[in-house]
């Protein structure tokens, strides 16, 4: 049975920690905002983007751009997995390195099998797991979320591009958490390469446009600014996720710690009250022995 001495100290831990989880949720709180607020500024510029592109895919050749044009058969796959940096975040990056090991060793087995998938980690977590475990990362970037910028996200969409048209893999697929709610983590698979069309997207689904100077040359100019756009958008609701599961995360931390606060002093309680009781037993046995 603990003594007290154990109980106080073990108590004071909890409090200590409990007023670090409790620091830590205030500041996921703070960075949630200003990550929401972003993720959500980027959605409807990424849409109406890949909404135009979609509608111009279907007035010009395909075949003329190869980024629009999807292989016969997909022989080499690259994995872009978007992960946090820092950990205390619940099922963060557990989740969704799981997901990303489903797509790799199930959906895409029999290329993993003859070693013919790639990655891309953004984020130190991914990277550190897989690399440990000696997966085929072409490009890592640890840290990238301490100071996130656009041009990370450029470079990555460039790095997919050159390697899909030079023929080193022939699909391209996204790996990340979508923001939806404080409680609600969205994990995701979307294909980046090739682009495809949206579904159910055709000439005469809206208003018709006159393009200038053509719909190729546009097409031309909207593909590269389509896949920054894209992985741009992915980096931001992953940073939205991330703060959102480790304010959840935090914020269970500080109740657990309340709670086992609560049992631990219950616990003092009765252990300083059961001395109490045993000094005055032994009191007033030695007063009997006296008067005998």
């Amino acid at each position: 049975m603990p003594t007290l001495k154990d109980i106080r100290i073990r108590l004071k831990g909890i409090k200590s920690t409990q007023q670090v989880t409790k620091a830590m949720k205030m500041v996921a709180a703070a960075k949630l905002r200003r990550a929401q607020d972003r993720a959500i500024a980027a959605r409807p510029y990424a849409g109406k983007l890949k909404e135009m592109l979609a509608s111009l895919s279907t007035k010009v050749d395909t075949s003329l751009n190869p980024l629009l044009s999807p292989r016969e058969e997909v022989k080499k796959l690259l994995v872009i997995l978007v992960t946090s940096d820092r950990g205390l975040c619940g099922g963060f990056n557990t989740n969704i390195i799981k997901l990303a090991q489903r797509v790799i060793h199930e959906d895409y087995a029999s290329l993993h099998a003859k070693g013919a998938v790639t990655m891309i980690t953004a984020g130190t977590k991914g990277s550190d797991f897989f690399r440990k475990r000696n997966y085929n990362i072409t490009a890592a970037y640890p840290g990238v979320f301490n100071n996130l910028d656009f041009s990370t996200a450029k470079e990555i969409a460039e790095t997919a591009a050159k390697m899909y048209l030079a023929g080193e893999v022939d699909r391209v697929v996204l790996v990340y958490n979508e923001f939806k709610s404080v409680l609600a983590p969205n994990l995701k698979i979307e294909q980046l390469l090739p682009i495809a069309p949206e579904q159910g997207s055709t000439a005469d689904s809206g208003s018709e446009y006159i393009y200038e100077p053509s719909p190729a040359a546009i097409v031309d100019v909207l593909v590269p600014k389509h896949l920054n756009t894209q992985v741009w958008r992915v980096m931001l609701e992953s940073n939205a996720a991330e703060q959102a599961a480790r304010m959840a995360a935090m914020d269970s931390a500080t109740e657990n710690a309340k709670e086992l606060i609560r049992v631990l002093n219950i616990s003092y309680n009765r252990a300083r009250q059961a001395a109490i009781t045993k000094e005055l037993s032994e009191i007033v046995a030695g007063a009997d022995a006296l008067k005998q």
